[in-house]
């Protein structure tokens, strides 16, 4: 990076609305693949009032936000954070899917879409819970 702009990332103002700017778009980015991964669409399920996919979406944006968290906490610089934040999120979708597989017996995104709270809470903890992993294994 350019001398310029290292000096001025050493304002610790300037550095977390940095990161902040960076995670948040990052975030929206990132939702919006994993649209593409379900078969619903968040929005407009949420906005019907289905809970099921507001506990599902909630997961995931918690879930995202935690890895960034630690990928912030492990790296000097922006652009590591994001490369290890983004690894870290193709591994919360490998984790979704890995749910999805394991599962035979219903599908985790029919069963969200008809407003199942249940594999929504679960498709929830899932999310947070293995960002705590993931997170801890960003460097």
């Amino acid at each position: 990076m350019n001398k310029e702009l290292d000096e001025l990332l050493t304002n610790p103002y300037i550095e977390t609305l940095a990161f902040f700017s960076v995670a948040i778009l990052a975030l929206i980015i990132f939702l919006s693949l994993f649209e593409f991964v379900t078969k619903y669409s968040n929005w407009q399920e949420i906005k019907k009032g289905n809970v099921a996919v507001a506990l599902a979406t909630s997961g995931k944006i918690i879930g995202i936000c935690n890895i960034f968290r630690f990928a912030i906490l492990s790296n000097e610089s922006i652009y590591s954070a994001l490369i290890w934040a983004s690894f870290g999120f193709l591994l919360l979708v490998v984790a979704y899917l890995i749910f999805e597989f394991l599962t035979p017996n219903f599908r985790v995104d029919e069963e969200i879409l008809k407003g199942n709270r249940a594999i929504g809470l679960i498709s929830m903890t899932i999310s947070i819970a293995l960002s705590y992993v993931i997170g801890a294994s960003v460097t």
